[in-house]
């Protein structure tokens, strides 16, 4: 180990913690000048021995259902590439982008629609483009979405098991993000497919021991609610003051219609373009996100603008600000610089701005998570000791809870997350979704 052996790393280790000692005054002064010292006293410190725990506590992995499910999607992936050939007229090397243009562009006399320097662009953005005009793309498309699918989750998830504990260990990490999010590397369990048969098929691999129940806690529409509180929109505040649903109070005031006449598409377009306003969204993006012409999606866009006229106020300041201060701030004080509001390139300034309306409201939300997982974790460790939290996905929290314990850990875990609202001073309040199961799929709310 380290200190059986002297290859000179304790004296590096004793000179390290030396120059963190004199830098102590210096870093806490600029973060006092910051505004940010208490958000790295009463939040970032206090996160460390929570963050240290869960990745101890491990989730536990079915290796044998991804063992199976593998071979289903091997067989699976073996029929695709015969249809593929089919429709090409013979076998090609479906990862050689030179083979893949020649059957496309020559043998089939699709139209190319963007060179590179090696030859026609066989890209996902291309094929999704030119499914249009043949099966053939659509297919490749879907291929590799599986191969990708089964090579990063469903073979390598059960490599990465620590055979002592037969649990996953991730890392999370937290300055990575700028926006003061979490991440999870080694491996990635915040990226867990939620969307597909054979995405949800994985999330059937994460279990509890038996015994056990997995309590998972969703924050809903958090970022919206954030989005309320900075921008102190009327309207805004009121549906969620009266705990209606966001979604279609926004569709209701782009479509202009009332409620009864709101269909599912037009609910699940006013989803989208709230979501959108909040990453600062074009129409160009959100008309590629809902399959409509970028008039019609401008037309969405100016009409929420309309309907909610502070937060369009909010963005404003949020860019005026960022382009006078240099960076933007969260309701905790974190600051996110954003030297590209200052760039001579208009794209880089372009992206500068969507972070400047972006930052302020995944940040506060980074913020409220980390306060919650805080006081979650010190009111279990009190109340309910067996009950581990075991990972967090950026507005979810999961729980591994005893049976006995179940009824009072979710009674627990929901006052504490919704507590967060008061505690920091937002002006709507916070509503947590649970969901219980024998593994996460079942569980996710």
């Amino acid at each position: 180990s380290l200190f059986e052996v002297d290859t000179g790393s304790r004296d590096q280790a004793t000179e390290a913690a030396s120059c963190l000692v004199k830098l102590e005054p210096i870093l806490a002064k600029q973060l006092t000048e910051q505004g940010s010292l208490t958000l790295f006293t009463d939040v970032e410190m206090p996160l460390i021995p929570v963050l240290s725990e869960i990745e101890r506590n491990g989730f536990l992995l079915d290796v044998e259902a991804l063992h199976t499910l593998g071979k289903e999607l091997e067989r699976e992936l073996d029929r695709m590439m015969e249809t593929i050939a089919g429709l090409a007229g013979g076998e090609f090397n479906i990862n050689s982008p030179k083979q893949l243009a020649t059957v496309l562009f020559e043998k089939l006399g699709l139209k190319p629609l963007r060179k590179t320097k090696t030859g026609y662009s066989t890209d996902e953005d291309t094929l999704t483009q030119l499914a249009s005009q043949h099966d053939l793309p659509a297919q490749i498309l879907n291929y590799r979405s599986l191969s990708k699918l089964k090579s990063t989750y469903v073979d390598a998830l059960p490599e990465l098991v620590r055979p002592e504990t037969k649990r996953l260990h991730t890392s999370l990490n937290q300055t990575v993000a700028a926006t003061g999010r979490l991440s999870s590397t080694d491996p990635n369990l915040q990226n867990i497919p939620v969307k597909g048969d054979y995405g949800l098929r994985i999330r059937e691999a994460f279990i509890v021991p038996k015994g056990h129940e997995l309590l998972c806690a969703d924050y809903s529409q958090i970022e919206p609610r954030i989005l309320a509180h900075l921008s102190q929109d009327p309207r805004l505040l009121s549906v969620f003051a009266k705990e209606e649903d966001i979604h279609m109070a926004t569709a209701m005031e782009i479509f202009g219609l009332p409620s009864s006449q709101i269909t599912r598409d037009m609910r699940r377009a006013a989803k989208t373009v709230v979501f959108g306003i909040v990453y600062g969204i074009s129409p160009f993006g959100l008309s590629h996100n809902l399959g409509v012409s970028q008039a019609e999606s401008k037309k969405y866009i100016d009409t929420f603008f309309e309907r909610f006229a502070a937060v369009r106020a909010l963005m404003d300041r949020n860019i005026a600000e960022g382009r006078e201060k240099g960076y933007t701030t969260t309701i905790l004080g974190r600051r996110r610089p954003i030297p590209e509001l200052q760039s001579g390139d208009p794209t880089q300034r372009g992206f500068g701005e969507r972070m400047a309306v972006n930052s302020p409201i995944q940040g506060s939300a980074a913020d409220l998570i980390k306060v919650a997982m805080i006081n979650v974790h010190k009111t279990l460790h009190k109340e309910l000791p067996h009950v581990k939290m075991i990972l967090q996905v950026h507005d979810e929290l999961i729980f591994e809870v005893p049976d006995h314990d179940l009824v009072e850990a979710k009674r627990l875990v929901k006052s504490e997350m919704e507590g967060v609202g008061k505690q920091l001073g937002l002006s709507v309040p916070l509503k947590v979704d649970l969901g219980v199961g024998k593994n996460w799929r079942v569980a996710h709310p």
